[in-house]
């Protein structure tokens, strides 16, 4: 039967179909499980697609009486709908649905009418009825029936009354203006009170359904005697309206009814009737008197019409009623504000939706009823969205412009529901739009072109600096990779030389870079986001290398020849300005590293040459004198102006000649000594060692013999008491040395000397333990009477002078036999007289205060150092004030006869004035 019924609703599903919704029929109290209908095949979709479109099935109603399956699309009762309950005494029950569906959004409405079944029986509100009926009312007297109450609709709520048979009474029905009818009970024959005091009839409602449903309602009549009229109203239906919200006490209706009797019997009284429902007798109150209807309890929902009955009862013994009807039609007030709820939001949205997309699609609801539930949705706040109004109350929000996520990443989207009453209502409610980043930004750098400098010789791994590009996306969008790039054609590539870290873009070098074979090079670095698809930039990167003072100044011109010192021919009547040569050099460096200037270092005579510090042209500084060395040599500097600076030196040779000689002399003998080597020095050091050991066995030897001879104690008696007493004082404190005894002499006669030098003599006299004190200035003929005078019979020739840098110093000479054929060294070459001759160039020129100068050793260019020799200390410069003087024979290996005595004189020399300390 069921299957039936659905079958019979095919007119109205192709109907709903037609017009852009779905409608459905079903019988209220159908089952559970019942299918109504196929949603997927009446919305031209498989069932499948209703779960991967994420279907839903929106409903305003609190309890769920229909579904669908998602499994084949059809609609089924959930819950069995009661139409009573749900609709009430409305005509048509409709419940309305919402079907939304996603990708691409849709919303249908669908429409099920529940449809009326004979589920209820009449019903009589009143329950059982009670006439009181006059006996002298004759036949054709009418009495109202209270009326059924059939919650059906329809056929189901259509009714016949029937009465139970009786020969009294007969049943009719009245009827109103407005075609309501209502059973009456029609008197057929007069009442006899004797015979039949009650009358029990039985009154029967029946409806039309099937199969038809009755009710029942038990009629008792009481036959009284007296008041035969009822009381009549002026109208028998009263209408009027009132808004839902009437407060309690407003008068409705004032009904007025009349009746002809008189007395108690015309005196009426106002209720409401039994048949009014149940549940609306206490919203209304009719006062007893005046007939005055006013408001109870509230009137309930509007756009209701309310039915109630008013009873119009006399006070006669037998009271006679009439009643009328009454009609309130509840109106609606704007008191309800609009509700917005989003049915569904895409959030955040991708910052590349193309305008016009939907977003969101929200639904608008009051309660209110006409104009006042009217509702007009708006935007406010800005922003690129607009809203459409869909169907019925919903609205669509769209995108209207364009979206850039890294302008505004976050819209709050202000909507403005507003209705139509006066005043009117609103609601604002505020959506929150997010923007989604994509990559649609490129990395950008500050500058398309970089400039990096580094030093050169730099260490593999050194620092250069770094690359920095900014991309504004988000996460992975915005996060920047960096790469070199291979695409130049130059060698070496730029992989080989640099690197660049790929997510700091710290560039750091490879290996050293020299800037005298490598100035510098371009290379391309791309930075990359991290997109889908990614986006990259590039940018030139100008690396430069920067000069260190890292080559010393090479000398082109002059250049030794075969380790020869180059050697440059002076004319010796050059005068002041004359080139002598030029010193050509070159810096591979560049800028103030490259930047060169000449000196002179070392040079034989300072005051002879200039040179040019800025061209290295050799000059001469005055004009060449006749008493200047023949053989002149120089050391020339060239310094360039790097920090620290660098140089190369030369040594030079300049021979003062008027004509070239057909061989150069050797230039390599000048400055020997001046430069220690390590083999001279283990070879002075053993000289030492042999020298100590030599002197403390002469010493030792000198003691013995000093002990032996008494002879020459008078001398020395004498000697003493010639001098001063502080003479004796100093006497007496050499006395207490067995070995030595010391005399000081100050030296004047030595010619072409530019200072006087102090000289300090220790005389050994054999085995004599006296000391002899001598103060003066003396000569060599001086020096000769000296030896004489203190018994020394020897030629001054064999008088051997040391240098001495103490007082605990002493050195032994064994006295050799005069050589005649004994020559001088080139440096003394001015030759001597009676005393000792030094040359002034270049070994005694310098004045107190000089710079020091490294003096080689005059004679270490002979195997032997010849006799009559002058040689300064190893390490003595300009202001040294110790010579060695060597008179006689130089030569070791010839053979004579032993001297009897030895005398071992050593002067220090002295500037004169300097004060000499006497030996403690």
């Amino acid at each position: 039967m069921v299957g039936g019924r659905v079958a019979a609703l095919c007119l109205w599903l192709s109907w709903g179909a037609a017009a852009g919704q779905l409608e459905y029929s079903v019988l209220e109290e159908t089952e559970q499980g019942v299918a109504i209908g196929n949603v997927a095949a009446d919305l031209r979709l498989p069932a499948a697609a209703l779960a991967l479109r994420n279907f839903r099935f929106l409903s305003s109603h609190g309890e769920p009486y229909f579904g669908v399956d998602p499994a084949n699309g059809s609609l089924v009762v959930r819950e069995p709908a009661d139409r009573e309950r749900l609709c009430g005494a409305k005509a048509t029950c409709v419940l309305t649905y919402e079907l939304v569906l996603e990708g691409p959004l849709e919303l249908h409405k669908m429409r099920v009418h529940v449809l009326d079944t004979n589920d209820n029986s009449p019903l009589f509100p009143a329950g059982n009825v009670q006439l009181h009926i006059p006996e002298f009312l004759t036949s054709g007297a009418r009495f109202t029936l209270p009326s059924a109450q059939d919650a059906d609709e329809g056929s189901n709520g259509v009714l016949s009354y029937s009465l139970s048979p009786s020969q009294h009474f007969r049943l009719d029905m009245g009827s109103r203006v407005d075609g309501s009818e209502y059973p009456e009970l029609v008197l057929e024959k007069a009442l006899d009170r004797e015979q039949f005091a009650t009358h029990r009839l039985v009154l029967t409602a029946r409806d039309r359904g099937r199969p038809a449903r009755s009710g029942d309602a038990q009629v008792t009549v009481i036959v009284v005697d007296t008041n035969d009229n009822a009381p009549v109203f002026e109208h028998s239906v009263y209408r009027t309206k009132a808004a839902e919200t009437t407060p309690n006490g407003t008068v409705l209706f004032r009904v007025q009814a009349s009746d002809p009797d008189e007395d108690a019997n015309g005196k009426i009284q106002y209720s409401l009737s039994n048949s009014t429902r149940a549940e609306l007798r206490h919203r209304f109150h009719v006062h007893p008197r005046n007939g005055e209807v006013r408001v109870a309890a509230s009137l309930g929902p509007p756009e209701t019409l309310l039915e109630a009955y008013v009873e119009a009862r006399d006070e006669g013994a037998f009271s006679l009623a009439s009643t009328a009807k009454l009609l309130v039609e509840v109106t609606d007030v704007n008191d309800h504000f609009p509700e917005v709820n989003f049915v569904t939001l895409s959030s955040p949205v991708p910052e590349d939706t193309a305008p016009g997309t939907v977003i969101a699609l929200l639904s608008v609801r009051d309660e209110d009823f006409g104009p006042n539930g009217r509702i007009i949705c708006s935007l406010s706040g800005g922003g690129p969205f607009q809203l459409k109004p869909s169907f019925d109350n919903y609205y669509s929000l769209l995108t209207d412009g364009p979206l850039d996520r890294e302008q505004i990443s976050e819209y709050e989207v202000l909507i403005i529901a507003s209705d139509g009453g006066l005043p009117p209502l609103s609601t604002r409610k505020t959506l929150t739009v997010s923007v989604a980043d994509v990559n649609d930004n490129t990395p950008s750098f500050p500058q398309e072109q970089q400039e990096l400098f580094v030093a050169e010789n730099n260490g593999p791994g050194t620092s250069l600096g770094r690359v920095f590009a900014q991309d504004s996306d988000l996460g992975e969008n915005g996060l920047v990779f960096y790469k070199l790039l291979d695409i130049s054609s130059e060698e070496p590539p730029p992989s080989s030389l640099v690197m660049v870290e790929s997510s700091s873009g710290a560039i750091t070098a490879k290996t050293s870079f020299d800037f005298e074979r490598f100035k510098g090079f371009s290379f391309q670095v791309e930075a990359r986001d991290g997109g889908l698809p990614p986006r990259s930039a590039t940018v030139t990167v100008d690396l430069f290398v920067v000069d260190r003072n890292d080559n010393a100044p090479v000398i082109l011109f002059p250049l030794p020849r075969n380790g020869s010192v180059p050697v440059e021919i002076l004319p010796c009547s050059a005068r002041t300005g004359h080139l002598v040569t030029k010193v050509v050099a070159e810096d591979a460096d560049s800028g103030a590293n490259a930047l060169l200037s000449y000196h002179i270092s070392q040079a034989s005579d300072y005051s002879l040459f200039r040179l040019s510090a800025n061209m290295g042209e050799l000059r001469t500084a005055r004009p060449v004198l006749p008493t200047d060395a023949v053989k002149q040599r120089m050391v020339i500097v060239v310094r360039d102006q790097g920090d620290p600076p660098l140089s190369s030196s030369i040594t030079l040779g300049v021979l003062l000649s008027n004509s070239a000689p057909q061989v150069l002399p050797d230039f390599e003998d000048a400055w020997e000594a001046g430069q220690l080597s390590t083999q001279n020095l283990y070879l002075v050091i053993a000289l030492a060692c042999v020298s100590f050991l030599f002197l403390s066995c002469l010493l030792s030897f000198t003691c013995i013999k000093l002990s032996q001879h008494s002879s020459c104690c008078s001398q020395n008696c004498c000697t003493v008491c010639c001098c001063s007493p502080e003479e004796m004082g100093y006497g007496r404190r050499m006395a207490l040395n067995p070995c030595i005894t010391s005399a000081t002499i100050d030296v004047t006669t030595v010619e072409r000397l530019s200072q006087t030098y102090l000289y300090r003599a220790s005389l050994g006299l054999g085995s004599d333990n006296n000391s002899l004190l001598v103060r003066g200035e003396y000569s060599a003929a001086d020096l000769r009477n000296l030896a004489t005078g203190i018994g020394l019979n020897l030629p001054i020739s064999c008088i051997q002078i040391w240098s001495r840098k103490g007082d605990t110093e002493n050195v032994n000479a064994m006295p050799r036999q005069p050589n005649p054929d004994w020559r001088y060294s080139a440096s003394l070459r001015a030759g001597m007289h009676s005393s000792v001759h030094l040359e002034e160039a270049g070994i005694l020129r310098a004045g107190p205060g000089g710079p020091d100068q490294q003096w080689p050793t005059v004679s270490s260019a002979t195997p032997e150092p010849e006799a009559g020799e002058v040689s300064p200390p190893v390490g003595a410069g300009v202001n040294s004030n110790s010579w060695t003087f060597k008179y006689g024979p130089g030569n070791p290996k010839q053979s004579g006869p032993e001297p009897k005595k030895q005398t071992q004189v050593s002067f220090l020399l002295r500037r004169k004035g300097e004060a000499s300390q006497p030996r403690q």
